[in-house]
């Protein structure tokens, strides 16, 4: 970054926008308060703008999400210090699923959470969730802002603990939040026209990275399930049958071996199929083309 004296906010904003981010200003030592109205569509990446504004005071740099083609997974602290913190609760989710949390760009927030930064899968439509993932695990994405590094707050910084370039939201957490957000809304998740190929590709692969990843004395189980789940993509003509069917093929036979069940490429098979076909008998309600 180049540094301009007096004003270290004011860098930041600019290399927060060189990232291609849409950042608008925070009234100084806040992070609730944004510093103009419309926030959202004011967000800019403009060099000249960004200049300007933060020539005038020491804001504080909120970084629009939507705009930003951004999903932040805010990782909070125990609120009452004795359940377990966001960290630990999401590590327990990738575990549950049987997934990786791949290195991204993150950064430390003052009260010791992080917040990680994913880029958001063309043609998907995200919004912010509020502990519907898990406990003390927030994310903000359409119609929502983090606050960037180099803020302060009255208690501390926000400082950039990896500066990784984002990687794209995983597969295995997409489906995630499609499905937390099916439960909190009571209904139904209603899947646009326009978004079908991509959730069902990324559900396919967060699937085929949980059979991967499955611990040993689960594989049968893992394998069924994840078939089922497909199965349910399937029969609502979100994932293509035959495309389907040999992704989890090609994940189920990275299981066998020796010491392994299953035993060959016939059950992992015969599995699969079982799978797909119970799940697509109970198939994911569908939305309506919008």
């Amino acid at each position: 970054m180049t540094a301009h004296a007096g004003n270290p906010l004011l860098d930041w904003a600019l290399y927060l926008a060189g990232m291609g981010w849409a950042v608008f200003p925070l009234a100084p030592g806040t992070k609730r308060q944004p510093a103009v109205k419309d926030w959202e569509n004011r967000a800019t990446t403009d060099p000249l703008r960004i200049r300007r504004c933060w020539s005038a005071d020491r804001f504080n740099i909120g970084v629009a999400t939507g705009p930003s083609r951004l999903v932040v997974v805010d990782l909070d602290m125990s609120k009452d210090g004795t359940g377990p913190d966001g960290m630990a609760a999401f590590a327990a989710l990738a575990a549950e699923r049987g997934a990786p949390v791949p290195d991204t760009y993150s950064v430390v927030t003052p009260s010791g959470g992080r917040h990680l930064y994913y880029l958001a899968p063309a043609g998907t439509t995200l919004r912010n969730s509020q502990g519907q993932l898990t406990s003390c695990v927030d994310t903000r994405a359409g119609g929502g802002y983090v606050v960037g590094p180099g803020s302060v707050l009255p208690t501390g910084a926000y400082n950039l603990a990896d500066d990784t370039d984002p990687v794209e939201l995983p597969g295995w957490l997409v489906q995630v939040c499609a499905e937390r957000r099916s439960t909190a809304n009571s209904g139904p998740l209603e899947i646009r026209s326009a978004d079908t190929t991509r959730y069902g590709a990324a559900a396919l692969a967060g699937e085929c990275d949980r059979i991967r990843a499955a611990a040993p004395g689960s594989y049968n189980e893992t394998l069924s399930s994840a078939a089922y789940t497909v199965g349910r993509k399937v029969g609502a003509e979100l994932v293509d049958h035959a495309t389907a069917r040999a992704d989890l093929i090609s994940a189920g036979e990275t299981l066998i071996g020796s010491a392994h069940w299953p035993p060959n490429a016939r059950e992992v098979v015969r599995v699969v199929d079982a799978g797909l076909t119970a799940g697509a008998r109970n198939p994911v309600t569908r939305g309506k083309a919008a």
